[in-house]
């Protein structure tokens, strides 16, 4: 994948390499160890950024760019990615989590969470999480890419009235 990397359009560089690692054909380490002896790769520091995403927990395209323009940066706490929640017979993952205050925030791509049965299944995750006190806000590919500064002051207020409510702690 390193040495494919320069060959492909640069639109389409990234794709293959979070595909790779959602597929657990690879990992981010193993790329990084790869891109570490590669030292004169044309585009190197674009596909070390990419790594250091993955590495970090981030899963899609939108979760980078979520990562990107909206939950790093000036006043924003520290959120883990793709944190592991054991929900009766099934693991869940949660996309950006904020545990002080037990918030996660789902960054939603259309592609995936716009087909009804879809939508049916991130509801029955929303109410099981719902029943462990964790508050899980969605947020639209849309809302995330057309809006971000506005995002931006939503999650900040989520986050401050959360840490504020009887439900943390419980």
């Amino acid at each position: 994948m390193v040495d494919a990397w320069p060959w492909l359009p640069a639109a389409h560089r990234r794709a293959p390499v979070i595909a790779a690692v959602n597929g657990r054909l690879t990992t981010p380490q193993r790329i990084g160890d790869a891109l570490a002896a590669a030292p004169k790769l044309a585009g190197r520091a674009d596909l070390r950024g990419l790594v250091a995403k993955l590495a970090a927990g981030c899963r899609s395209p939108l979760e980078i760019w979520g990562d990107d323009h909206v939950f790093a940066g000036r006043g924003m706490p520290a959120f883990a990615r793709q944190v592991p929640i054991r929900l009766d017979r099934y693991v869940t993952y949660l996309d950006v989590y904020h545990e002080d205050t037990l918030v996660n925030f789902e960054l939603d791509g259309a592609s995936v969470h716009g087909a009804p049965r879809q939508r049916e299944i991130d509801l029955r995750r929303d109410a099981a999480l719902a029943a462990r006190g964790i508050l899980v806000v969605r947020l639209s590919h849309a809302r995330l890419t057309d809006e971000p500064e506005a995002v931006r002051r939503e999650v900040l207020t989520i986050l401050r009235n959360r840490a504020r409510s009887e439900w943390v702690g419980r």
